[in-house]
């Protein structure tokens, strides 16, 4: 299994501008639910802005986040993961880069997202479908 294959496509992923104000990032992760917003230009990564990156620069930092924007918080060349990687070799790459999140790319344009939470919910799935293999295998049981 690659990352092709479990990633977010890029019509879920929630993507911005450099030129976005803080506020508006702010919004668009609360709207969408998400942790992070990629900041690109067409399929060109130009970084990526997480919730603690706003907590930290402008919150924590004194910043506003009327005038302040993506630019001005977001981390550059942002860690990626190529489309063809093997989802195992993927959760060595983010222990080593010490990410929770990944933009996904083919031949270095922007397809889609990974990330922590998306790895979670697919190990429990895969767990889940092992736990009823084994149930049905084996014999019942009866407490004493």
């Amino acid at each position: 299994m690659t990352v092709r294959d479990i990633a977010r496509p890029k019509d879920e992923l929630v993507t911005a501008k450099r030129t976005t104000p803080v506020e508006e990032l702010a919004k668009l992760m609360d709207d969408r639910t998400v942790g992070s917003v990629v900041v690109a230009d067409g399929d060109t990564i130009e970084g990526i802005v997480t919730d603690r990156d706003i907590a930290l620069k402008c919150a924590l930092g004194g910043g506003d986040m009327k005038t302040m924007t993506a630019a001005d918080v977001m981390t550059e060349k942002p860690f990626t993961v190529e489309a063809d990687t093997g989802v195992y070799d993927l959760f060595g790459q983010l222990r080593e880069h010490g990410v929770r999140r990944a933009p996904i790319v083919d031949d270095g344009k922007l397809i889609g997202i990974v990330t922590i939470d998306d790895l979670l919910v697919l190990l429990e799935d895969e767990m889940h479908n092992l736990s009823e293999i084994i149930r049905a295998e084996s014999p019942p049981y009866t407490p004493a």
